[in-house]
């Protein structure tokens, strides 16, 4: 392969292969697969996590014995190795600080051989917590001839804070280490991590063994999965801004993959419709998340529910006419929760002027007669009666329930919108608590978390999708990330095609505890029913939601790293550095 030494174009490479105990043979692992990854021509290079042992040790001791200290021989390769190739080379390890506590730590060398930065590991996942410690600092954020570099690893990828805040800090790639059997992590909060914040991620994924053969038995019998799945998953991938996964190793066996990546699409913030994903943020409305959980003391919603996503015809008095039979369709079938898509009687829903159609009333009105005598509750989108906000409508059998202003500025809605709401808040039903989130809002993983932490076991979403990943990957990792049920309802991109989903929480959840069904290698992954035609029925499971806890001690909302999470909420954000 021609190296490419532009300055906008880089060859990275993500490297998947296994380790044991042995410090020694790991080295000599990490050092022939730099050795093949800087053949390609590769100028950032990035290894799994864990390199230095496996994740696995019989006390906090016998892991703070085993982890790197700066200037020991295994971090003195691999910086002679970064020289010798004249690379950036990423490498997860256990760290030993000098206060006794362990953590697991991106190091990052330059093609000097020097030791550039640390990034220690702000969420653990179950058993890790046995041995390691929680950062207590955010990692950098680093100025290279390449771009912007920031660091993050596994788990923390599974929740948006880490790599949400390294990007508003200005990181441009994103390096993530992982040492993870869950096959969901490369197929769903891998490359959404790159799309939500548009920016590329290079992930490096182990295989091979993740615990020590003598325990394997026990491990597994402990997890309740067979000894097979606690192998690393492999599936190593580069993700571009779009969310299109550009190059990928298979699930199997040592791999380096490669890519040409043009960093200066992960500098261009907008999507195709002109709104900026990170300058539309309101860092003013994200207080909650950089703060511990307040319990509710709400109890449980119902164990089973009935979501529709509806879809009429049409645009202005046809699609109204259209969208109140079907809702007494629903009425007469017992659904329980019905959704339609943004902004239903407009064409494209896009309102490019008020008024125009229906008039807001109108339509509501309409659609509350369809509901009358039932028990259904029904979700729309509509211009406010003034023309200035973008609001979604709460619907029952005795009219407006609940109303929620979109949050975010939204470019195709310039022209009229002007008046956002300054909280998600949430609606009690019979059959669980409801939060709605409006049109782009969904783009912003702040919303969903946020309407998670007001209580909201299923989030309702009229929106309409403006790229690809925001249906097939958005909405599903932030059911998955939020253990939330998702009913969403927007229109096909082209006749036939997907108009929404329900996406339902599973049963089958945490690890170290009994599962129903087989484990498929997916840990957080919502059930998907894809919604096509002019209505679409599945079950949500509203109850599901109060378990939260991925494995022992870790909970997906309680555990997010809300102590570092200031940076989402700061006006200023503090950017990178050289």
């Amino acid at each position: 392969m021609s190296e490419d030494t532009s300055a906008e174009t880089v060859r990275v490479a993500a490297v998947q292969f296994a380790v044991g105990t042995d410090r020694a043979a790991n080295l000599a692992t990490c050092l022939r697969m730099i050795d093949e990854a800087a053949a390609t021509g590769a100028k950032i290079i990035v290894l799994p996590e864990f390199c230095n042992h496996l994740s696995w040790y019989t006390d906090r001791a016998a892991a703070h014995f085993a982890a790197c200290r700066e200037g020991d021989e295994f971090l003195t390769a691999l910086g002679e190795r970064a020289a010798r190739h004249r690379v950036y080379l990423k490498t997860g390890v256990t760290w030993a600080h000098p206060d006794r506590r362990t953590t697991g730590t991106g190091v990052l060398h330059g093609p000097d051989g020097s030791l550039l930065a640390r990034a220690d590991k702000q969420v653990l996942m179950g058993a890790e917590r046995d041995a390691l410690d929680p950062a207590d600092e955010l990692g950098p954020v680093l100025d290279t001839p390449y771009g912007r570099v920031g660091m993050y690893a596994c788990l923390e990828g599974v929740y948006n804070e880490t790599a949400r805040g390294l990007a508003v800090r200005g990181a441009q790639i994103l390096l993530n280490s992982l040492n993870s059997f869950a096959v969901d992590e490369a197929s769903l909060h891998v490359p959404v991590r790159a799309a939500e914040n548009r920016v590329w991620v290079v992930a490096a994924n182990k295989v091979g063994p993740l615990v020590p053969d003598e325990v394997a038995e026990t491990v597994a019998a402990g997890l309740g999965i067979p000894v097979a799945w606690l192998h690393g998953a492999g599936e190593s991938r580069i993700v571009a801004p779009d969310g299109t996964v550009v190059a990928t190793a298979p699930r199997t066996g040592e791999a380096v993959v490669v890519a040409d990546i043009d960093v200066g699409t992960a500098t261009d913030k907008k999507r195709p419709d002109g709104t900026d994903v990170l300058a539309a943020r309101r860092p003013e409305l994200y207080g909650p998340i950089a703060a511990p959980s307040a319990p509710t003391g709400d109890a449980p919603g119902s164990d089973r529910a009935l979501a529709r996503v509806l879809c009429p015809n049409g645009s202005g008095h046809e699609a109204l006419d259209d969208a109140a039979r079907l809702l007494r369709d629903a009425v007469r079938d017992a659904v329980d929760l019905a959704v339609l898509p943004e902004l239903f009687t407009r064409e494209h829903g896009r309102a490019d002027r008020e008024p125009g159609g229906p008039e807001a009333a109108f339509v509501l009105k309409t659609l509350g007669a369809a509901l009358h005598g039932g028990t259904t509750y029904a979700v729309c989108s509509l211009p406010s009666a003034d023309g200035r906000a973008h609001v979604g409508y709460l619907l029952g059998p005795r009219g407006i329930v609940h109303r929620q202003e979109q949050l975010h500025t939204c470019a195709r809605h310039a022209a009229w919108a002007d008046r956002y709401a300054d909280a998600v808040t949430v609606a009690q039903l019979p059959f669980g608590r409801v939060a709605i989130v409006v049109g782009d809002d969904t783009i912003y993983p702040e919303a969903f978390r946020l309407a998670v932490l007001a209580g909201a076991e299923i989030v309702a979403v009229p929106f309409t999708p403006c790229e690809e990943w925001e249906l097939s990957l958005g909405l599903p990792e932030r059911a998955a990330e939020n253990r939330l049920n998702v009913v969403a309802a927007g229109r096909p991109a082209h006749p036939g095609g997907p108009a929404g989903a329900v996406l339902s929480l599973p049963a089958d959840f945490t690890l170290w505890t009994p599962w129903d069904g087989p484990f498929t290698g997916r840990i957080s992954h919502p059930d998907i029913t894809v919604a096509t035609g002019p209505a679409t029925t599945a079950e949500i499971r509203p109850a599901l939601a109060a378990n939260r806890q991925v494995s022992r001690g870790t909970d997906l909302v309680d555990g997010r790293p809300w102590q570092l999470a200031g940076v989402l909420s700061a006006a200023t954000p503090p950017l990178h550095r050289t």
